[in-house]
């Protein structure tokens, strides 16, 4: 039987950081399940801009070895029900959200792992000298 894990995030420029994350969220199963946020709901909810596109975030992510399917996220509330529909074992996110998504442990496995030290998109943007989130 397949063993499926999800995760969530923006991965506005992609770095060492989200690569590490991916990565070790992959070797919790056999298939990794990446919920993006959409531009709406980075802008409107969570009032982020993105540097790049939802469609070219997706391109990128799709060509990463570890990802093995994309799809939108475009709301908060839709991490019960994306467990159900894409069949998931396993929900993954960074130590920055410990305990907030504990609530979906009756559906599967709960992790949350820890972050890179020293980067984060924020800290790119703003040396880069674009707007800040």
């Amino acid at each position: 039987m397949t063993k499926r894990v999800i995760t969530y995030g923006t991965y506005d420029i992609l770095h060492k950081g989200h690569i590490n994350l991916l990565k070790r969220a992959k070797a919790l199963g056999d298939e990794l399940v990446v919920m993006l946020s959409t531009d709406e709901f980075n802008q409107d909810v969570k009032g982020k801009d993105n540097y790049y596109t939802y469609e070219d975030r997706k391109l990128v992510l799709e060509a990463l070895k570890y990802v093995d399917e994309v799809h939108p996220e475009e709301n908060w509330e839709q991490k019960a029900t994306d467990i159900e529909k894409y069949d998931i074992d396993v929900f993954v996110m960074g130590d920055t959200w410990e305990g907030k998504f504990d609530f979906l442990k009756n559906q599967c496995e709960v992790i949350y792992l820890p972050r890179t030290e020293n980067v984060s998109t924020t800290d790119i943007k703003r040396r880069l000298g674009l707007k800040e989130d």
